[in-house]
């Protein structure tokens, strides 16, 4: 068996591993980078760039539909599904190009392509023949998306959004299950391009929003528009001739069965971490089998094995994949000395209409902690700039300490919240006061005003004395 020596080896050529690898090389360490499929990012072939490609063409036949309402008649719209498809599947292929030349131009004795597995914490095998020995390893191997074994036995139309990409033509129906970033991103696209989409949701959450309030004007907006069936189960599914017939409980027992054309299930994805050997390394792993690690220095444990990107099961998106890979493969560089990176305020962005944003730690995590939080918001239902775009719709609520009255989060669905999300992770990371947002310029007539709206509300709702302690739970044994 022959056997390369190498100081880093980074398993997983995606935007994580892509970013270990290159940090590692910075560091002018020897590294090696092992994929076992076809290289080009998740984000460039089945994420980010391609749903963004579909979302661009619903939102120019939605703007046809709007134009009525602003008094320019445009006549019928008409959309060619074979001309979308392939503009998706083009502009794809040319952000993977991109990718590929990258790959392309590091050195050929750093791409190791095979399936690699642990025979110790330091030693990967790679197929049959090959071994490599490296000094730290950085496990970067992506998630691949979920569908129950019951449900692909309905058959090749039960699909996850991966296979999106590669359809020729637009069907006529698609159930989409899952109200998660990507079943609303793609079941929303879908839909203002003239296919029937049902939207099945077990629980009434909405992507990653936590704020009931919030969460409660995304609903309200988003099922305006779209068949958005909350706390509804399938039963069951089973192919129906060139279809599927799918069969859907809502939670006061109701059952409906209908056929679709695709069932898109998009209910989440698992860490590719199985079949890794990772029994050889003697980390400890969580419940789903994915290692313990530091976020900070994203070592495993004190092992020289590190982690990064959706692997890791911490947050799936690219951004954080690339901060990660960059973290891991310094450190796996500098290994046994390790020390924290960068690790930016949590920003997240549905590319819904309306958007959804949420920056910081999140409703959720504030409310469970110990201290009370003060909260201030604006609804975009009668904003000036919003009014005059027709998308007057939605909520922002902002959220600060009491006392220090610094910046804690937020969360929102509304016009422009890509942009105004990025304004509050700023401030956020910055350890901006609610004053002095307050001291930034704000122009007219602008979106963003009605953030200024929330951050009055929050700056005067921190004038006034905070609520007591949250009690703490009796922890005394026996109670």
């Amino acid at each position: 068996m022959e056997t390369i020596q190498c100081e880093v080896a980074v398993i997983g050529a995606g935007t994580a591993g892509l970013s270990a690898y290159r940090a590692a090389r910075n560091a002018g360490k020897h590294a090696v980078l092992i994929e076992d499929g076809p290289h080009g990012t998740t984000c460039a072939r089945v994420g980010c760039m391609p749903s963004k490609l579909l979302i661009a063409a619903a939102e120019a036949a939605h703007a046809v539909r709007e134009a009525p309402g602003f008094g320019v008649l445009p006549g019928p719209l008409e959309i060619d599904g074979k001309a979308v498809m392939a503009r998706v599947r083009s502009e794809r292929d040319r952000f993977v190009g991109f990718v590929l030349a990258n790959v392309a131009a590091m050195p050929a004795e750093d791409k190791l392509h095979g399936r690699a597995r642990f025979t110790a914490p330091n030693r990967l095998q790679i197929g049959a023949n090959l071994e490599v020995a490296a000094q730290a390893v950085v496990v970067a191997t992506g998630s691949s998306p979920d569908i129950p074994a019951e449900w692909a036995a309905a058959g090749p139309r039960v699909i996850n959004s991966d296979a999106v990409f590669e359809w020729t033509d637009l069907p006529r129906s698609v159930a989409v299950i899952g109200a998660g970033v990507i079943g609303l991103e793609l079941g929303q696209a879908l839909h203002r391009l003239g296919v029937r989409v049902a939207l099945i949701a077990r629980g009434s959450s909405v992507a990653q929003l936590k704020d009931p309030h919030v969460l409660a004007a995304a609903a309200q907006a988003l099922g305006e528009e779209m068949d958005i069936r909350f706390r509804t189960e399938v039963a069951g599914m089973a192919r129906a001739g060139e279809g599927v017939q799918l069969r859907t409980r809502s939670a006061d027992g109701d059952e409906r069965v209908e056929q679709f054309d695709y069932v898109l299930v998009a209910t989440g994805r698992t860490p590719n971490v199985h079949g890794l050997g990772l029994d050889k390394t003697g980390l400890a792993l969580d419940k789903h089998g994915v290692p313990r690690f530091d976020r900070h220095t994203m070592q495993c444990g004190d092992s020289c094995i590190f982690i990064a990107g959706d692997a890791s099961a911490e947050l799936a998106l690219l951004p954080e994949a690339a901060d990660q890979g960059k973290i891991a493969g310094a450190n796996a560089a500098s290994y046994p000395e390790v020390k924290p990176g960068l690790r930016r305020t949590p920003l997240a962005i549905t590319f819904s209409e309306p958007q959804i944003a949420t920056v910081g730690p999140g409703y959720k995590e504030l409310a469970n902690g110990r201290e009370h939080f003060a909260i201030g918001a604006v609804s975009f239902e009668d904003q000036g700039r919003s009014r005059v775009m027709r998308q007057n719709k939605g909520m922002l609520r902002v959220y600060a300490a009491y006392g220090s009255g610094r910046f804690l989060g937020a969360e929102m669905v509304g016009p422009r919240a890509e942009h105004i999300g990025h304004l509050l992770a700023w401030a956020h990371q910055a350890g901006m006061t609610v004053a002095q947002m307050l001291d930034m310029p704000f122009y007219h007539p602008v979106v963003e005003e009605g953030l200024r709206t929330a951050l009055r509300e929050l700056a005067v709702e921190l004038q006034k004395p905070p609520p007591p302690p949250k009690p703490v739970p009796d922890c005394t044994p026996g109670c």
